[in-house]
Order: C-alpha cells, then sequence, then structure tokens
C-alpha cells in the first residue's frame, strides 16, 4: 500500500509538490487514511487512462477536502469535473448518509472507471452524475429558483478558462457560509508570471477568476499552497 502511494506521488504531481521529496512521500503514506480501495482507484485510473492520469486531484489534497465535509456538516455539493470519480468517492464518503453529490463531467467513459468503486464504498446513491456541458448544468440548476441558496459547497477542477462563469453561477446556488474549492490556482506558479498570465488563456482565467473574487464583496477568499493551488471562497 505505501509503495503504491509512494508511486503515486512520485509520477504523478512533481509540479505540485512544495519542499523534500521524502517528506511529501511521508505526509502520505504515514499521516493521512488513505486506503487500499482509494489507492486501487488511482491505480485503475492509470491503467484506463493512460497520461491523462495526472488529472487526478493529489491524495493529501482530497483527504483535506473529505474531512472539510465532516467538518463544516455539509449535505448537498456540486463537482464540476469529475474524471474518473477520486475526489468524488473523497467528497461522498465525507457526506452524511442523506447527502447528495451533482457531479458534473462530459466524459463519461472516464466517470464509468469510478462507479464500481463508489459502490464497494458504499457512496454510489450520494452521486448523481450529470453528464454535459457544466455550464449547461448549472445554468438549468440556476434556473430554477427552489436551487438558490441550497447548496453547501462546490469544487472546481475542470476546464480553467470557465472558473470565472463558473463562480458566477455557483455563488446563485450557494447558501450562506457555503464555499467553493477552486483547484489549480497556483498552475505549476504560471499565474505568478504576467508574460503567462497575458498570453496563456488558462493561467490567465485563473488569474482573473480569484482576482474577481478577491473584489466581490460577497464573498471572503482564502489561498493555500496545497497541491498546485487551492482557493477556497467563502459566501458570507
Amino acid at each position: 500500500k505505501k509503495d503504491l502511494q509512494k508511486r503515486d506521488m512520485a509520477q504523478t504531481h512533481d509540479h505540485k509538490i512544495q519542499g523534500d521529496r521524502s517528506i511529501y512521500d511521508h505526509l502520505t503514506t504515514n499521516m493521512n487514511c488513505i486506503d487500499d480501495l482509494k489507492n486501487e482507484l488511482r491505480e485503475a485510473t492509470r491503467e484506463a487512462t493512460g497520461g491523462k492520469y495526472r488529472m487526478l486531484s493529489a491524495p493529501d489534497q482530497c483527504e483535506w477536502m473529505e474531512m472539510m465535509m465532516k467538518l463544516t456538516g455539509a449535505r448537498r455539493g456540486i463537482e464540476i469535473g469529475v474524471f474518473t470519480g477520486y475526489s468524488a468517492l473523497c467528497f461522498a464518503r465525507g457526506l452524511p448518509e442523506d447527502g447528495k453529490l451533482i457531479a458534473c463531467d462530459v466524459e463519461e467513459t472516464f466517470v464509468n472507471v469510478g462507479r464500481p468503486f463508489w459502490e464497494r464504498a458504499g457512496v454510489a446513491n450520494k452521486i448523481e452524475v450529470r453528464i454535459g456541458p457544466a455550464s449547461d448544468t448549472l445554468d438549468t440548476l440556476v434556473a430554477d429558483e427552489a436551487n438558490h441558496a441550497q447548496f453547501d459547497f462546490a469544487y472546481l477542477d475542470a476546464d480553467k478558462v470557465s472558473y470565472p462563469t463558473y463562480c458566477q453561477k455557483l455563488l446563485t446556488l450557494l447558501k450562506s457560509n457555503g464555499y467553493i474549492i477552486i483547484d489549480n490556482t497556483l498552475w505549476s506558479g504560471r499565474v505568478a508570471d504576467p508574460e503567462k498570465v497575458a498570453t496563456e488563456e488558462s493561467t490567465g482565467a485563473l488569474d482573473r477568476c480569484v482576482k474577481e473574487m478577491i473584489a466581490d464583496e460577497r464573498v471572503e477568499v482564502c489561498s493555500l499552497m496545497l497541491a498546485d493551488g487551492v482557493t477556497i471562497v467563502r459566501k458570507k
């Protein structure tokens, strides 16, 4: 189990790690509760997706997000960017028995990799998959006023160019004290390079998204050096 986790870290998250490799290996293998089922899903993802495996969220980040569900008493959430369902598994495990995660993705083939693991974990009933453009799914939710201010959290880990748009729509759906977890906000450090911000579409969108949220009086923002950068947006 520990060897698998170390190989996982070494091959997939070089650009996300701060500091010494041995410290990170110790963190993930000895200081977290990453069980065999989660490791098996990561390995199944490696086998099913090849080079796209790097799209998985970092294990330590997902453990933190699962803990966030429990600490905040979250019950309903929206995930944009499911991939093979590792983060969805962690969210669902952190939700109560009557919790619900609306999981949005455009590629059902990848989502299907995770479904057997959701079943084995006993959380498949908490995950409602919506296949199609996330913007359309959010528009459908926003169009029904019964959904306004009804969600406790959201997680963004999809097409970076759409992040600013996603955040605006999600704020309508979030409760007061609800929050958005935005992934990849450091983008391997590219957001700290003004030239890359100005010339790269995804880098510019990530930079703009965080700055727009900081300027938005409806929310509070906290950014962390976790994985590839995680920003939390709390709706007041």
